[in-house]
């Protein structure tokens, strides 16, 4: 396995196995809006690295392990990490501008860093197919857009704890830093660009139109 992507598994083993044993040591790192708005910015970043629990870290360390080396594969180290980072820091700030009043708001999660190499790896090879619930064959291209419209409807319903809206910045994050790393993916694959930009551009005209 590539050091650097075991290095990250292992960030988010360690840092969520003590969060789970140390409450007071969770809620220091965790996404808190009022906390950040406070001053405390560092969460995030670190709130990135706390799950809830072993289901939530597991599918996540999961998705990564699954999609990490296509990004590597294709852009090398320094690009995977650029992707990784930045989603996560996109997913935190759409978190942020989406729920700056709701000072109560918490979140946890690496679901925004994950999501953007995900959405990385499509864009770098959008005829893979994934496998649905790891069974039913589905195209990549095809994931992505359902994806991302699964996850406007959530931030609409509201009707979980699933932090949509971080899932939906990284996407975003992995999306742009991607096409701006490997601008020739526009026109080698010009119509999956497209396709994987219409949802983006669907939640930003909600957004504007007060739909959110």
């Amino acid at each position: 396995m590539n050091m650097i992507l075991l290095g990250l598994i292992l960030a988010n083993v360690v840092v969520s196995y003590k969060g789970w044993n140390d409450i007071y040591f969770f809620r220091k790192y965790e996404f808190h809006v009022g906390s950040i708005r406070a001053g405390e910015q560092i969460r995030m970043l670190t709130s990135g690295f706390l799950h809830v629990d072993m289901s939530h870290l597991l599918f996540n360390m999961l998705t990564l392990y699954f999609f990490a080396p296509v990004v590597i594969g294709f852009m090398g180290d320094f690009s995977f990490i650029l992707v990784y980072f930045g989603s996560l820091v996109f997913g935190s700030l759409l978190t942020m501008s989406f729920h700056k009043n709701d000072y109560s708001y918490r979140a946890v999660g690496a679901s925004g860093a994950v999501t953007g190499v995900l959405y990385s790896a499509i864009l770098l090879q959008p005829d893979m197919m994934l496998g649905l619930f790891f069974v039913i064959p589905i195209p990549a291209y095809l994931f992505g857009i359902l994806y991302l419209l699964y996850s406007i409807y959530g931030m609409k319903a509201q009707n979980d704890n699933i932090g949509h809206t971080a899932h939906f910045g990284g996407a975003v994050g992995g999306y742009v830093i991607t096409l701006v790393k490997e601008p020739q993916l526009l026109a080698e694959h010009s119509l999956m660009v497209i396709l994987l930009a219409i949802p983006i551009v669907f939640l930003f005209v909600l957004e504007k139109r007060g739909k959110l």
